[in-house]
C-alpha cells in the first residue's frame, strides 16, 4: 500500500503541497458547466416575457394575441385572491423552481473527469473515471496469478480488488500495487489518497 503522493512525487519530484494545489485548482477548472439549466432558464423568461408582453398589447389596443384568452386571465389575475388554491400553487411552484435554480447556480457541478498532472501550469488536463477504472483493471491484471480485478475510485483512495488462487498473497499484492503505482505515475492521475490492493478467492 502506497500513497499517491509518494508515487507523484518520486516520478515528477513534484512536493505534496504543489500536488493538493494542482488538483484543487483542477478540478475548480474541470467542473461541467449549467448549460442545461441556463438553457431552460432562458427559454422559460423568454417565453413568460413574450407572453406577457402581448397579453398586455392585446388588452391595450383591443386586438387578439393569437389563441391567449388573455381577457379571461386578465380578470381571473383582478378577481383571484392569494388564499384560494390556483394563486397558492402558482406561487409555491414558482418559488420551488427559484430555490431550485438558486441552489443550482450556487453549487459547484461535479466532474466526472480526474486531473492528470501536467508540466504546464496554464494546462489543465482530465481523463474519465471510467477510462481511469479501465486502465486500472487491465495494469492490475497484467500480473500473473490476476484472474479478475475490480477498481473503485474514492475521494480518499484508490481500492484495487484482485481474484485470484495463488498462495503468494504477499507478492501478489504487492506485484498488482506496483502495477498500478506504475500506471498511476505514467498517467500522472491526481486521485489523492491511497492505493489499497485487496484479494479475493474465487468462489467467495
Amino acid at each position: 500500500m502506497s500513497t499517491l503522493q509518494d508515487i507523484l512525487t518520486s516520478a515528477g519530484g513534484t512536493t505534496g503541497e504543489n500536488l493538493h494545489a494542482i488538483r484543487r485548482r483542477s478540478l475548480r477548472l474541470l467542473r461541467p458547466g449549467r448549460t442545461p439549466a441556463g438553457v431552460v432558464v432562458a427559454l422559460t423568461a423568454s417565453l413568460a416575457l413574450s407572453a406577457a408582453t402581448g397579453a398586455t398589447v392585446g388588452l391595450v389596443t383591443g386586438s387578439s394575441f393569437g389563441r391567449m384568452p388573455y381577457r379571461q386571465l386578465a380578470a381571473w389575475a383582478g378577481t383571484a385572491k392569494w388564499s384560494d388554491s390556483g394563486p397558492l400553487a402558482v406561487a409555491l411552484a414558482a418559488t420551488v423552481a427559484g430555490v431550485v435554480m438558486l441552489a443550482l447556480a450556487a453549487l459547484p457541478g461535479r466532474t466526472r473527469l480526474v486531473p492528470l498532472e501536467s508540466a504546464d501550469p496554464r494546462l489543465v488536463m482530465g481523463m474519465t473515471r471510467s477510462g481511469l477504472r479501465r486502465t486500472l483493471r487491465a495494469a492490475a491484471r497484467s500480473v500473473d496469478e490476476v484472474d479478475r480485478a475490480r477498481v473503485r475510485l474514492g475521494w480518499r483512495n484508490v481500492e484495487i480488488t484482485v481474484v485470484s488462487d495463488t498462495d503468494r498473497t504477499g507478492v501478489l499484492l504487492r506485484q498488482v500495487g506496483a502495477a498500478v503505482g506504475d500506471r498511476m505515475a505514467s498517467l500522472g492521475a491526481l486521485c489523492g489518497g491511497e492505493v489499497v490492493v485487496r484479494l479475493r478467492r474465487r468462489g467467495i
